[in-house]
């Protein structure tokens, strides 16, 4: 009886250990994949233009700033530029590439966010419009009884500054085009919906125009700039409060990372259309804000 008893007891026990090994396994499994979830630095970028494009860009980034910060970056794509800001706001991005108008957004939800670097050509940045070859536009006036497309609705360049200074030119897209306005979702949609006479006429960023032109990707025979914009705040890098997360300095190290980039890292920066980045900061992009509360964009 004894034996059996003692037998009894020993099997317990083995279950027991048994039940306490897999707990403490299933209790120190999610934790640490938290943690190392948590210790990913995300980076996103509005889609203002093709996928292939941005993956490429942003992938090699996230190299680059792996290997100047020792942090394990992470380029995570989203779907629209709202996308973006709602990663941004919920602590799911360290660091977003914003327009000037998503940047605002973004920043006006997390409190303490930055934005720290930008291009010299967003201290200046211009946004063109465009028009089928041979169709009599020659200012923003001439627009009236035109077809139109803007880029995305969150666009600063394709569709806020453009709104702001066709209202300056008094034209009211809603009531003044032949139709509604169109939002055509990236820039290179937007000349590519020109081009092939969807549209008579639309607006977009600058220097994907350009770069356009520069690579044999828009037909110049079919669709002209008309006119450019005078010079405003756009795009820039903004930061989330990542001190707290990954470390004391870390702001800074990716900072100084964005603001060494050189010669060695040219291949990268020519897909962003820039030889470096320079410093910025909230401050300079009060206009766009300002810009945005008037057309009632953002509140």
């Amino acid at each position: 009886m004894r034996k059996v008893y003692s037998l009894l007891l020993i099997a317990l026990f083995a279950v027991t250990l048994s039940a306490c090994g897999n707990t403490q396994q299933n209790e120190t499994g999610p934790s640490d994949e938290a943690k190392n979830d948590t210790q990913t630095f995300k980076i996103g970028a509005i889609p203002d233009q093709d996928v292939s494009n941005l993956n490429r860009r942003f992938n090699d980034f996230a190299t680059y700033l792996s290997e100047q910060t020792g942090l394990n970056v992470e380029y995570v794509p989203s779907q629209d530029y709202a996308a973006l800001v709602t990663a941004f706001n919920r602590g799911e991005i360290q660091l977003g590439w914003f327009g000037g108008l998503t940047g605002v957004q973004a920043r006006s939800q997390v409190e303490g966010a930055e934005a720290i670097a930008q291009r010299p050509s967003d201290q200046e940045f211009h946004s063109v419009f465009i028009k089928q070859a041979g169709l009599d536009v020659e200012s923003l006036k001439d627009l009236e009884g035109k077809s139109f497309t803007f880029g995305s609705e969150s666009s600063t360049s394709g569709h806020l500054m453009p709104r702001h200074f066709l209202t300056e030119a008094g034209i009211n897209p809603e009531e003044d085009f032949a139709g509604e306005p169109n939002y055509s979702g990236s820039h290179d949609a937007t000349y590519q919906l020109v081009e092939a006479g969807s549209f008579e006429t639309g607006a977009l960023n600058e220097l994907v125009w350009k770069s356009a032109v520069e690579e044999g990707k828009v037909d110049t025979d079919k669709v002209d700039v008309f006119y450019t914009t005078p010079a405003y705040y756009d795009y820039n890098w903004t930061i989330n409060n990542v001190n707290d997360t990954f470390g004391e300095g870390t702001k800074q190290k990716v900072q100084d990372a964005l603001l060494n980039m050189g010669e060695k890292q040219k291949d990268i920066l020519e897909l962003f259309h820039t030889d470096q980045f320079i410093k910025t900061k909230n401050e300079n992009y009060k206009a766009i804000e300002d810009v945005a509360k008037s057309l009632g964009i953002i509140k």
